[in-house]
């Protein structure tokens, strides 16, 4: 698969485990939130119960920190039969509110391969979560100048990517869209005609992991965002 870069107008990219890192921390909370809950039943048993509670709570709180900290809490109530204590409660909080002000770690290349781009294309940031926190990590990111539109939305379905597409007022050919999700950044977008770069990172939620063996190659794979450049600059 190759790049029409001809057609490309504007260019999109997912933020967190893309522009910067992410998942990584909220697996260190997950650690701490499960070292705190570990007298009540087994570790495996706590990641488990706290994933399906993610799960059903996310049509409700959506994506993000805040979805996070209240699946924490809810599972903690769930896995102690209601005996966890306050101060528990106030420890998982705590551990919440701690992934609101995470440093931001760029990317390697993040900076310079923007740089490039931004003289050719419109640059774009398509990301899900919450509406706050997102807007507080792109300021904090250092990046916000780069982009001539900041999209967070609640999910990243194809209707979710028409809309985006049509508010920018390009056809959906005219859309790259770069990411690390096969599932939210990358098969919506080509199932909508537009075009797509995956780059992979080293760790995925397990709610955005696909089968890779059964998708259409109608992509194409980097190792790191600067390969881009070999396709459209």
């Amino acid at each position: 698969m190759t790049i029409c870069k001809e057609k490309i107008k504007v260019i999109a990219f997912d933020a967190d485990d893309t522009l910067w890192e992410s998942e990584n921390y909220f697996l260190e909370i997950e650690k701490s939130f499960v070292e705190l809950m570990s007298n009540y039943i087994s570790s495996e048993k706590i990641s488990s119960k706290l994933f399906n509670t993610e799960m059903s709570n996310l049509k409700l709180f959506g994506y993000g920190a805040k979805g996070f900290t209240l699946s924490m809490i809810e599972t903690a109530i769930k896995i102690s039969n209601s005996q966890v204590s306050a101060d528990e409660i106030t420890q998982i909080l705590n551990l919440g509110k701690s992934l609101l002000s995470i440093p931001i770690k760029l990317i390697d290349d993040v900076k310079e391969t923007l740089d490039i781009l931004k003289h050719k294309y419109k640059l774009v940031v398509a990301t899900k979560g919450d509406l706050l926190d997102q807007e507080n990590k792109l300021k904090r990111s250092g990046l916000i100048g780069y982009f001539h539109h900041i999209e967070i939305m609640t999910n990243k379905r194809e209707e979710n990517y028409k809309a985006l597409i049509h508010h920018l007022d390009i056809t959906a050919e005219e859309f790259l869209m770069i990411g690390n999700s096969l599932k939210s950044d990358i098969l919506p977008v080509t199932n909508i005609g537009g075009q797509a770069a995956h780059i992979p990172f080293h760790i995925t939620w397990e709610h955005e992991k696909i089968d890779e063996a059964k998708l259409l190659k109608n992509f194409i794979n980097l190792k790191t965002i600067k390969d881009i450049l070999k396709y459209i600059n």
